[in-house]
């Protein structure tokens, strides 16, 4: 798309047609789910955010409130605030929903443990009562993308160092049976209900690889992929959900300091991280998103590569598994 025929890059590049967008889905919905996928409804883990949230709503338009089960999957180290959300969402759309706390399978798994263990050879006094979070760094700024990990002891005082590469796996993998373990109980129920699971990521989530393969990456429809998290918070307006879901901020919610998304992944918040992919998409100067942002051309630059780094390497995320031997009577 050419400068002459594209918008000036504001905000309102971003602006949908939100009665008009919700009814496409859900038309989207009832095909996928009825049609292709033979099945009687729809389930989605409700975290209390507001992806998770705008799916249950749409779902319950498209199937009826009845034909829609959420789920609440709380952890030890969940926010109390995100149960009493998801619960408010269901509440307001009649949807049934039920809670089953995942702790004793992750103690049981060992992520508490072998996280711990990998924090504790970085910060050797790391241990009960202390709380940590993981940050990013590098991307924006023309390097390559690090991480540091932060922690806080009982006493308030705070400290980060940059991680080793050992470390900084261990931990993600030990982090990552949260979101798996969430995954196997929507299947279950998906299972008993001859239901279809709903993933909940938003375009950038989708497009820059910000999920668990397997994990929250795993779902028979993702009805809300296409949308920026931008239009994601209008259609919550529109739906009326609570402000309590329409004015948070995102949040991971998987580490115990509270973390948000830009600290752990995208480095911009969510506004500006959709403008930037936005622009990318349709090939904006460097120059113009620098304008936009507030930046100089140079970070614009930089944040363009940073789009297309997280692209490459998450490229693994989306993966089928590989075959030896195609078999196009199964794959076509």
């Amino acid at each position: 798309m050419g400068g002459e025929d594209r918008p000036a890059l504001t905000q309102a590049v971003l602006q949908i047609d939100c009665a008009a967008e919700v009814e496409r889905i859900a038309t989207g919905m009832v095909n996928i789910v009825g049609e292709r996928l033979r099945r009687r409804g729809a389930l989605v883990a409700l975290s209390g955010g507001v992806d998770s949230s705008v799916c249950a709503a749409l779902a319950a338009h498209a199937f009826g409130p009845k034909k829609v089960f959420g789920l609440t999957l709380p952890e030890r180290e969940s926010s109390p605030s995100s149960a009493t959300r998801a619960r408010q969402v269901a509440e307001q759309l009649g949807i049934p929903c039920q809670t089953e706390d995942i702790t004793g399978t992750l103690e049981a798994i060992g992520c508490y443990r072998r996280r711990d263990e990998a924090m504790r050879r970085v910060f050797p006094e790391y241990g009960e009562g202390w709380k940590s979070k993981i940050t990013i760094a590098g991307g924006t700024e023309g390097r390559i993308n690090f991480f540091r990990l932060v922690v806080e002891s009982p006493d308030g005082r705070v400290r980060k160092v940059r991680l080793p590469l050992r470390e900084y796996l261990q931990i993600v993998a030990a982090t990552n049976y949260k979101q798996r373990i969430r995954k196997t109980v929507e299947y279950f129920h998906a299972d008993r209900l001859h239901y279809a699971v709903l993933g909940t990521p938003n375009r950038l989530e989708y497009d820059q690889g910000f999920f668990v393969k397997n994990g929250d990456g795993a779902a028979d429809l993702k009805p809300i992929a296409h949308l920026y998290k931008t239009q994601v918070y209008a259609l919550a307006r529109y739906f009326g959900l609570p402000s309590a879901i329409c004015d948070a901020a995102p949040s991971t919610d998987v580490y115990t300091m509270h973390q948000k998304q830009d600290e752990f992944y995208f480095a911009l918040p969510y506004d500006k991280m959709d403008i930037a992919l936005w622009a990318h998409e349709h090939a904006v100067p460097a120059h113009e998103l620098a304008a936009c942002l507030g930046t100089d051309e140079k970070h614009a630059h930089f944040i363009y590569r940073d789009i297309e780094n997280k692209r490459a390497t998450t490229r693994y995320l989306h993966a089928r598994a590989a075959l030896i031997d195609r078999l196009p009577e199964i794959d076509d």
